[in-house]
């Protein structure tokens, strides 16, 4: 069980009377603006579960997660709401299709609603803002453009394509329904694995209406309809300010030494990525 009445404080959002589509979007859209992709956890070295409680808790501590935390707890409270919601095997994958299919390095959210199947997405690392129809064609969002197209590979499968700005090229998830519990073992390996670039550069990206705001170690990026803001944050206390103030996030469980170190941390990194750039 979840605290749905919490939850839905979280996101600003009265519980709706009914599982409707204007309520659905509103729920997105409130989710895609509060609650932030990140993966702060796995660069403090603290593992992570994914069962629902378990993330739905997390974001009402302030905190955000990343797919298997955002999906899988967003499913939970479209379920409790009554929504016909289903969860599915995905993968982040290249402008060409992976000829194996998805991998499971995503968990991708599918509802069907007056008589249509809705792609319902708020762990994609600040794409989509409102739901895209199982449609073939292409989407205006805001700034970015987004396609969606039959999967080339998996049968019955769907292909996401992100606008070109994106952090990712696309997306594809296969139809069968799957279980929350299936996607442990590519969590454990995205979360602690040394070659995981969820363990080596810090992401924080939280999406809004007219753009999104991205932090990669020290670099914090604003796309929008005016295009591309970018500075480095130099400092410890001007880092942390960015975590709270633009991403919301609550890190009152951190205390200064583990805040000094998860400062050192992303400082070597970023300068290790700048002295690769030359």
């Amino acid at each position: 069980m979840i605290d749905v009445d919490a939850y839905l404080a979280m996101l600003g959002v009265e519980r709706p009377s009914a599982p409707t589509a204007d309520a659905l979007w509103e729920l997105h859209r409130a989710h895609a603006e509060r609650i932030p992709y990140e993966t702060l956890d796995n660069q403090l070295g603290r593992r992570t579960g994914i069962g629902a409680a378990e993330s739905v808790a997390r974001i009402l501590r302030g905190r955000g997660g990343y797919c298997f935390h955002l999906n899988g707890a967003f499913a939970a409270l479209l379920a409790a709401l009554g929504y016909d919601v289903t969860l599915h095997r995905a993968g982040v994958q290249d402008e060409v299709e992976d000829p194996d299919g998805p991998d499971g390095d995503h968990l991708a959210l599918t509802v069907g609603l007056d008589g249509e199947r809705w792609l319902v997405d708020i762990g994609l690392a600040g794409g989509m803002y409102e739901p895209l129809p199982l449609r073939e064609g292409t989407y205006t969002q805001g700034p970015f453009t987004y396609g969606m197209a039959p999967s080339t590979v998996v049968p019955g499968g769907w292909r996401f394509a992100h606008d070109p700005r994106g952090a990712f090229e696309a997306m594809v998830f296969a139809p069968e329904p799957v279980e929350l519990s299936s996607f442990v073992p590519k969590h454990l390996e995205l979360s602690t694995s040394p070659d995981s670039g969820f363990v080596r550069v810090l992401q924080v990206q939280l999406r809004d209406a007219k753009g999104v705001d991205m932090m990669r170690g020290c670099v914090l990026r604003r796309i929008d309809a005016g295009g591309t803001q970018e500075r480095v944050i130099d400092t410890a206390d001007d880092w942390y300010d960015v975590l709270a103030d633009v991403f919301h996030l609550d890190l009152a469980d951190v205390d200064a030494a583990a805040r000094a170190g998860l400062w050192r941390q992303v400082r070597v990194a970023h300068e290790g990525w700048e002295a690769a750039r030359g």
